[in-house]
């Protein structure tokens, strides 16, 4: 169940890059909302809360809950269409996955075949009720992938109306590239967290930033290991965030934020959770930040080492 956010919170929106879409800084995943056990009215709430933060953004795939988040969200949505206006969908595509809800497929693999990016998009427009989405990103990196094919599904896609922008999801730079080149990509939505740094080093950040394309960032929290007890690495580093929180005066999960959102990449963060009191964590990372030793004290935790 979620509760009323501070009022006076207000996430900024950015360009994520030249010609894309505005997002909001933070931007509100979708993944699990089958497991947030909300009635339909529950979770137009949500919805509702996260505008008024200024939280425009939702993130979705066409494989989460099992095929099935997509249409939560829509019944949400078709409750009260007006706030369609107000927001940005964005989803993905390109995993088959092997669920009761796609009986056909019989080895999870996946599929950035023309065909079937241009059939999941448009079966994510009918999910979420809506006739276009903002963003489409593939989801992963196939080594089946015909740079030149996607290009021409996304092309079709944008002058069918059905998608306005688009990125991938979990690209190394050089793959990013390659069909950045054919067309122009909003965004590479990758994982990043305290317990997860190999984007600030493998060129990922750094090749976004030098094409002035803000990333994504999936499981920002380390999928709760920063909380759990029993992971040496995340005791250590959760030690080194709880410091800075405490010098800073603000809670444990917005430090966490605000050190992703301080790269010069601009990352958007993805929250995960369906309490609004969460989301508004996220926020408030937007009105702050943390000082150079700050933020390198984190680092050396992350890391397990001093920089050189």
């Amino acid at each position: 169940m979620s509760h009323t956010p501070p009022t006076e919170l207000s996430c900024p929106a950015v360009a994520t890059s030249r010609g894309g879409p505005a997002l909001s800084r933070i931007v509100a995943g979708m993944w699990r909302m089958n497991e947030w056990r909300m009635t339909p009215q529950q979770r137009l709430g949500f919805i509702e809360q996260c505008l008024a933060m200024g939280v425009s953004s939702f993130d979705h795939a066409d494989i989460y809950g099992g095929y099935g988040v997509e249409a939560l969200f829509g019944e949400a949505l078709a409750l009260q269409p007006s706030l369609r206006a107000r927001m940005q969908l964005v989803s993905k595509c390109g995993i088959k996955l092997v669920t009761p809800a796609r009986p056909a497929h019989t080895l999870q693999h996946y599929d950035t075949s023309a065909s079937h990016i241009i059939a999941s998009a448009e079966h994510s427009l009918r999910q979420l009720r809506t006739d276009h989405l903002d963003l489409l990103l593939i989801h992963r990196p196939d080594p089946l992938m015909d740079f030149d094919e996607i290009a021409g599904a996304f092309e079709r896609l944008r002058a069918d109306g059905k998608v306005k922008h688009f990125g991938v999801s979990n690209f190394s730079r050089h793959q990013f590239e390659c069909l950045h080149r054919r067309i122009a990509l909003a965004t590479n939505q990758v994982e990043c967290s305290p317990l997860h740094v190999a984007p600030m080093f493998d060129e990922t950040f750094d090749g976004l930033q030098d094409l002035g394309v803000a990333p994504m960032i999936w499981s920002a929290l380390a999928g709760g290991r920063l909380f759990s007890r029993d992971d040496a690495d995340g005791e250590r580093v959760r030690a080194a965030i709880q410091q800075v929180a405490d010098e800073l005066g603000r809670p444990f999960g917005s430090v966490v934020y605000a050190w992703i959102m301080q790269l010069p990449s601009r990352p958007l963060p993805l929250t995960g959770s369906g309490r609004i009191e969460a989301v508004a964590e996220a926020v408030q990372a937007t009105q702050f930040s943390l000082g150079r030793e700050q933020w390198f004290a984190i680092l050396r935790a992350a890391r397990g080492h001093e920089v050189a």
